[in-house]
């Protein structure tokens, strides 16, 4: 079953460049969220994961702040 990922996103965000690489290099699905034009989007973000800033990603309901490597890669079974 393919895992549900969600990227909350800013387009000048080296982080969220990085984190974004990472998924498409491990041929990772995901949507893309750019909170900066997105304001419900963005709300969103904050209420699920209590943080302004990004990235913060939504892996099938687990969320993750930051490009955390191991997290991510840990929860969507990544070598």
């Amino acid at each position: 079953m393919a895992n549900s990922v969600t990227v909350y996103s800013t387009p000048t965000c080296t982080w969220c460049h990085a984190v974004k690489d990472h998924l498409r290099t491990n041929q990772i699905a995901f949507t893309e969220v750019d909170v900066s034009v997105d304001m419900a989007k963005a709300r969103e973000m904050v209420a699920k994961s209590g943080q302004y800033g990004v990235p913060v990603l939504d892996i099938d309901g687990e969320i993750v702040v930051g490009f955390d490597r191991a997290r991510i890669n840990a929860l969507l079974g990544i070598a």
